[in-house]
Order: structure tokens, then sequence, then C-alpha cells
């Protein structure tokens, strides 16, 4: 297994987790249930965590793919831009909902404020990681780049003669 095969295993988590958690953070607050709410804070954590594995393994797997055929340097460093971007706001959600399960379990006043910091901070985090995760598939999967709607056919090769072109000489 190498570097780029390792960032693969372990880069959709944070991303899969902070919309998840996002998902699970909108039923406590439609059902008005503290437990899933809390369900969700622990989903921000592990993907906060996981973001610091899928950062780590970014650098390892650009040293497997920068030198293959078709890899461009500046979709790599616009995918770092975005991951980095990704990364720290995971961080901080991750961070904030920690601090708002200690809060939580201390019985503060202001974790109902918290909850709400907490969903517009995921709001900003999972536009990031749509960001992050398209970049990063745009390194190597060329039909999501943008513009790769246009394709051009050559459909006559250099000395090949076509049924139709022999028609022209009657």
């Amino acid at each position: 297994m190498n570097g780029a095969h390792l960032h693969l295993l372990v880069n959709h988590f944070p991303i899969v987790g902070v919309i998840l958690a996002t998902l699970v953070l909108i039923a406590g607050f439609i059902f008005k249930n503290t437990s899933v709410k809390v369900t969700a804070l622990g989903l921000y954590v592990f993907s906060a965590l996981s973001s610091i594995a899928s950062y780590l393994t970014g650098e390892q797997a650009e040293e497997v793919v920068e030198h293959l055929a078709g890899i461009s340097e500046t979709l790599i460093h616009t995918h770092e831009e975005f991951a980095e971007f990704f990364h720290i706001t995971t961080l901080i959600l991750g961070a904030l909902a920690l601090l708002t399960l200690i809060l939580h379990y201390r019985r503060s006043p202001y974790v109902r404020y918290l909850f709400i910091a907490i969903f517009i901070a995921a709001a900003v985090d999972i536009y990031a990681a749509k960001q992050t995760g398209s970049s990063g598939g745009e390194i190597r999967h060329s039909e999501i780049r943008q513009g790769s709607g246009i394709i051009q056919l050559d459909t006559q090769q250099e000395g090949v003669r076509h049924k139709d072109d022999d028609d022209d000489d009657d």
C-alpha cells in the first residue's frame, strides 16, 4: 500500500462524517432531542480526528501521483489549498463540538447557542468539503473537470480511407 492508496482510504471519512453529523444535528433540532444532537457532536469530533489522518496522508499521495502522465500540478495545488481550508474548518468544528459536549455535561446554559454556532460552522465546513472532494477527484478523473464536456474526436486518421470517401469519385 502506497501513500496515495492510504490517502484514498481515509479522505472520505471527514467529508462524509461532517455531512452525516449535520444531518443528525438537523434531526435533533426537528425532533427536539438532545441525545440526537449530542450524537452529532460525537460525529463532528470523529470527523475532525479523521481530517488529521486525511491531511497528513495528502503529501504522501502527492509524491506518488505527481509524476504520472496526465497529472496537473495546478490541480494538485488547488486541491491542497481547498484541503488546508477544509482541514482547518473541520478542526475548528470538532473543537467547538468537543467544547459543547463538555458544557452539555456541565449543564451550561450556553449550550443552546453553541449548537446554533455549530450548525453555522458546519454549513461552511460542508462547502469546504465539497470543494476539497471535487478538486481531489479532478486530479485523476478528467471526466469531472470543468469543460470536460468538450471532447475533440478525430474521426478520420491519415492514410485510412473510409467507404464514403470513394463515393466522391463518381
